[in-house]
């Protein structure tokens, strides 16, 4: 497997970014990129980012979670930020990437874990809770699903960014901020600097072919090569999945609003959750409503206790 590793230089001096980078290798000699923060015995909150992001997503989360005694952790999927990336897209699959996460979380050692997920990060995750249930001690599902394998049509924004990822360069800057086309709910005024350290996992197009796969990952047919992967899913580890599941969506979100309910309704540990959805956020609902994120994490905790 070719894989390149973004220079560190790309991430010095970024802003509201402090943390010391961790590193734990996994199959194929992948190196993946971790922040871990907060005291090493208060409660495990687990923070994983989607596409074309890193966890420079979770920027705003990270502080009020330690604040609040949480130790938290986010680590760079396979393909983006500090993590090493495949040169070659076919070296990305949905199931090759629920198997890296699995690698990555038992390298760092994780266990009793609340995940916080997002987007892909959820795509991933969520697999992952199912699969091995007894890691997880909660879940807060924001803006992202599990695919049901099967024939569905997707939404119309979901369409546009497949289009768009195909012939855009990528700058994730201009997307996290809602400067593209794609994504005007997005808009939140991010700095020159922001954009740069959204940028920076990506120095040219080399570094890109995760971030150019990940739309085409998504089995949302019967055809699709991931789809009777994901339909296993749904015959019997989302049944079996006892795991508490609070959903928290972004009203503004035309991505993966349609996803809300089928987590509501599939998954048993959403049953009588206090789901919520936060007006005014949309698709990345870390950047606009960070305060409600952690909020939801802190009371998902007390509910459980």
């Amino acid at each position: 497997m070719d894989k390149v590793r973004t220079p560190d230089e790309r991430f010095e001096n970024l802003p509201d970014w402090p943390y010391a980078p961790r590193y734990v290798e996994i199959s194929d000699g992948l190196r993946v990129h971790y922040v871990d923060e907060g005291p090493a015995d208060g409660p495990l909150v687990l923070l994983t980012h989607g596409e074309p992001t890193w966890s420079y997503l979770y920027r705003k989360m990270i502080p009020l979670l330690v604040d609040a005694g949480c130790r938290t952790v986010a680590f760079d999927l396979v393909g983006f930020g500090r993590s090493d990336k495949p040169t070659s897209g076919d070296d990305y699959s949905y199931e090759g990437h629920v198997g890296w996460f699995d690698e990555i979380v038992r390298a760092i050692g994780l266990r009793d874990i609340t995940l916080f997920c997002q987007d892909w990060g959820g795509l991933l995750g969520l697999a992952h809770v199912t699969l091995h249930p007894n890691l997880y001690r909660a879940v807060v599902a924001a803006n992202t699903g599990l695919p049901i394998g099967q024939n569905h049509p997707l939404p119309q924004a979901t369409v546009e960014w497949l289009e768009y990822s195909l012939k855009d360069p990528s700058d994730v800057g201009e997307i996290i901020g809602g400067d593209s086309p794609l994504n005007t709910n997005d808009y939140r005024g991010l700095s020159i600097d922001e954009k740069r350290a959204y940028n920076a996992p990506f120095p040219d197009e080399t570094f890109r072919a995760g971030a150019r796969k990940f739309p085409r990952l998504i089995p949302n047919t019967v055809e699709h090569p991931s789809s009777a992967f994901c339909r296993r899913l749904y015959d019997g580890p989302v049944q079996a999945c006892q795991v508490p599941l609070l959903t928290v969506f972004g009203d503004l979100d035309t991505v993966t609003i349609q996803a809300e309910p089928v987590l509501q309704a599939t998954f048993p540990g959403a049953a009588g959750m206090p789901h919520r959805q936060v007006a005014g956020a949309s698709h990345f609902i870390q950047e606009h409503a960070p305060e409600a994120c952690v909020k939801a994490i802190l009371d998902l905790h007390a509910q459980i206790a």
